[in-house]
């Protein structure tokens, strides 16, 4: 939060200590800070233009607190009798958010005081990852420490999100808090939202469900509209070394000081590709159209509303290529169309008690057209989200109490067995108070899941601050999960081969995290333990006939790691280093059914244990940016290859160039430079068909190699 500096000059020392006198130096990013207020005890002063403010100091000890708005309060401890002539203290600014300090958090309070840890992706990173992928947030959120974007059906190049070591599905993605991707993990959605309108990207990992329900076992994912400032167009076009197309718009209108509105319009294209001419899709083929237009209304008074809708158009090849055949000698066709509709809204009034009261509501519908070989599936999926919530303060205390419900239903063409209607109506409530330097957040949901019954899930938070350049936190909270027959291994083979489940149960967990974090300056140290356990996971369980169902499983998934993070920002200079540490197990039983003797238990596949990223940008806002980045993938067990049991560690290198023309930037990125590929070690499709269906091994390093793009952006 702060850098704060003792400065000893040897201009006139005696004098300053019989004075009693103190001359301090206020300054941000090396200028100085005008207006800030310096005090001690009942001595207070202003800084001046140069930002110098003179303050009387007694001899014993002392606390000097500097304070400015924007910025994060400084404050500085003296010794008896240690009286420097001059003090030089540099201010960190407060994160510019838009509106909403944090919306994922269902609190008011600001981000660097909250007891729960809301990691936030700022619009600086977001633009940065908009060059590389303008088509897909799935980088953005990929190369976040702790999350891992694993693809899940590696020809239609389907991919979810893994936090924290858990399986993607138990991560809920959301925008601006409302579920309309689904109500629970998707292997599409993160390749089918383009960043342009974004402003930020909020993220809480580990078990969130007493804040989100049955859909976020692992975590959130909240990406927060950017909202307009005044008339703007963008323009974003980009052009791939594999043969792929990106044209993505944003326009933004103020009509005037209450209402504004935006478009987000964009059309993609990708052909397919075979990296290593062995006659299989490695890089799936899609065509993709999508709109969505929102719009904002701010009465200046409390009240506020964010509506918007979107429709979304894909087509998505994989499978053998045209003339060529699978080891069998047999032409196998794989696609997948998928048609997506929704509507949502936000709304806030305060209350002339000064209660907030929040709506939130949103619909969605997706509809899906799978080709399997010769096995054709057609369904659609829709979901229904309701709720409202009142939040207000007593003395110390912070409170939300609210009622949510949620419907979530699937209709299959060809498989109505996998027909369901779910119904969750819930209560909610959380409760937030500060006492001296500590501050605990208490929360609990209860859902009456009309399948599995009443979900209870708690969780607690606080929030220790030792002095105000330090933040510790400790949380730990239950969830629980509503299992759906998709899962990722479904993701990839389809429903045909699976029968109906029966008896299945909900999957529970508990977990907790403790987390360090300090600010000197420019520079931001943060260093996390994390733990969970999750208990009667569903998994895929072999059944007669090459057939397959879906089983929960008594041994749990265990899992727990370390991160570490270092930022350092100075002027033109972003420097982030990050590293990873996560260990996933299972019972060797319910991976293995048939083995014999060995361990217990094994690392759940597809987990690496080691993660590290370097990343450096150096931007002049005038000029452009130049960006490098280096990221090591450790060894990760795998599951079912017939290849290898253990893929190796691998070092991927990138690197971006933007220059900068007034209204219009150029930019050429390059990703994989060193052309690794998963084809390099082992062929991607198997000898001999699976019984499951798949002709495929799991994803577990690049397919496409290296990949250079280019384009232009112009902002009107």
């Amino acid at each position: 939060m702060l850098l704060v500096c003792l400065c000893w000059l040897s201009a006139h020392p005696h004098a300053a200590h019989a004075q009693g006198t103190v001359l301090v130096q206020v300054e941000a990013d090396g200028r100085p800070v005008e207006g800030a207020s310096v005090s001690t005890g009942a001595a207070a002063a202003i800084t001046d233009r140069s930002g110098h403010a003179s303050i009387a100091v007694p001899e014993t000890a002392a606390t000097i607190t500097v304070e400015a708005a924007g910025f994060v309060p400084a404050t500085l401890q003296l010794a008896a009798g240690a009286r420097p002539a001059r003090l030089e203290v540099e201010l960190e600014a407060i994160p510019e958010f838009e509106e909403d300090v944090v919306v994922t958090a269902r609190s008011p309070t600001r981000l660097q005081d909250l007891p729960l840890r809301v990691e936030v992706i700022d619009r600086e990173e977001i633009e940065e990852k908009a060059l590389m992928t303008p088509g897909s947030v799935a980088m953005l959120i990929g190369e976040t420490t702790g999350l891992r974007v694993q693809p899940t059906a590696p020809s239609l190049g389907s991919a979810n999100v893994r936090i924290q070591g858990l399986r993607g599905r138990y991560s809920q993605l959301l925008a601006d808090g409302l579920p309309l991707y689904g109500g629970q993990g998707d292997s599409l959605s993160l390749l089918q939202v383009p960043p342009l309108d974004l402003g930020r990207v909020e993220i809480i990992k580990g078990v969130a469900s007493a804040l989100y329900g049955a859909s976020a076992l692992g975590g959130v994912i909240n990406l927060v509209s950017r909202r307009p400032t005044g008339p703007a167009r963008e323009l974003l076009l980009n052009q791939t070394s594999l043969d792929g197309s990106d044209a993505a718009v944003w326009w933004a209108e103020t009509p005037n000081d209450r209402w504004s509105w935006s478009v987000l319009g964009g059309a993609f294209r990708q052909h397919r590709r075979d990296r290593d001419d062995d006659g299989w899709t490695d890089v799936a083929g899609y065509r993709r159209g999508s709109v969505r237009p929102r719009a904002y209304y701010d009465s200046g008074a409390g009240t506020t509303i964010v509506a918007t809708a979107g429709l979304l158009v894909e087509e998505r090849e994989g499978g053998t290529i045209e003339n060529r055949r699978a080891p069998d000698g047999g032409v196998f066709a794989e696609s997948l169309g998928t048609r997506r509709g929704d509507a949502g809204i936000v709304a806030r009034w305060l209350t002339a008690s000064t209660h907030v009261l929040a709506v939130r509501a949103s619909y969605g519908r997706q509809s899906q057209d799978r080709q399997f070989g010769t096995t054709r599936e057609r369904g659609a999926r829709d979901t229904l989200f309701g709720e409202v919530s009142l939040q207000s303060q007593t003395g110390a205390h912070t409170w939300v109490v609210g009622a949510a419900y949620q419907h979530d239903g699937h209709a299959a063409k060809e498989l109505p067995r996998f027909d369901y209607s779910f119904h969750v109506p819930a209560l909610f409530v959380q409760d937030e108070v500060g006492v001296g330097r500590l501050r605990v957040a208490l929360s609990g949901r209860i859902d009456a899941h009309s399948e599995y019954g009443m979900l209870a899930t708690p969780r607690a938070s606080l929030l220790w601050k030792p002095v105000p350049a330090w933040a510790v936190r400790l949380s730990t909270g239950g969830g629980a999960f509503a299992p759906t027959p998709f899962i990722e291994d479904t993701d990839e083979i389809g429903l045909s081969r699976v029968d109906t489940p029966a008896g299945l149960r909900a999957e529970r967990a508990w977990g907790t995290s403790l987390d360090v974090t300090r600010r000197i300056g420019g520079l931001e140290l943060n260093g996390t333990l994390f733990g969970s356990t999750v208990r009667r996971p569903v998994r895929l369980a072999s059944a007669p006939d090459d057939h397959w169902i879906l089983v929960n499983v008594e041994a749990p998934i265990q899992t727990w790691g370390a991160e570490a993070l270092t930022r350092y920002r100075r002027g033109a200079v972003v420097a982030t280093a990050t590293y990873a540490f996560t260990r996933s197990t299972e019972s060797a039983r319910d991976v293995l059914p048939l083995a014999g003797i060995g361990a217990d238990r094994v690392e759940v596949a597809l987990t690496p244990r080691h993660y590290a990223a370097f990343d450096l940008m150096l931007e002049n806002e005038r000029r452009g940016r130049i960006g490098l980045e280096a990221y090591y993938v450790g060894r990760q067990s795998l599951d079912e290859n017939p290849y290898r049991d253990v893929a190796p560690g691998q070092v991927i290198l990138g690197a971006l160039v933007e220059r900068r023309f007034n209204r219009i930037r150029l930019f050429a990125n390059a990703e994989n430079l060193g052309d690794r590929r998963q084809t390099r070690y082992d062929p991607l499709v198997r000898p001999v068909r699976h019984p499951d269906g798949r002709w495929t091994v799991d994803a577990w390093g690049p397919l496409d190699g290296r990949v250079v793009n280019g384009g232009i952006r112009m902002v009107f």
